[in-house]
């Protein structure tokens, strides 16, 4: 569940129209939030009792990253 959060908010922080499919969007949030998680713990920043603002940061900082590189890897087709 948090994928795709994490994907629709990386797709919502990239300004502009990106022409991938939601199927896309969710596998890059899923994809990010593991990615993002094993950073996290690697930082030490991935052990709170609350909320791990920093995590979801990087995992949405991730999100953003690969919607934009296949959006751009699609625009070259």
């Amino acid at each position: 569940m948090i994928g795709i959060i994490i994907g629709v908010l990386g797709r919502l922080v990239l300004p502009g129209r990106q022409h991938i499919g939601i199927l896309r969007t969710i596998l890059v949030g899923i994809a990010a939030a593991f990615l993002g998680t094993a950073i996290a713990a690697g930082l030490g920043v991935a052990d709170s009792k609350a909320i791990d603002w920093i995590e979801r940061l990087i995992q949405i900082g991730l999100a953003v990253v690969g919607v934009a590189a296949l959006e751009r890897a699609k625009s070259r087709r």
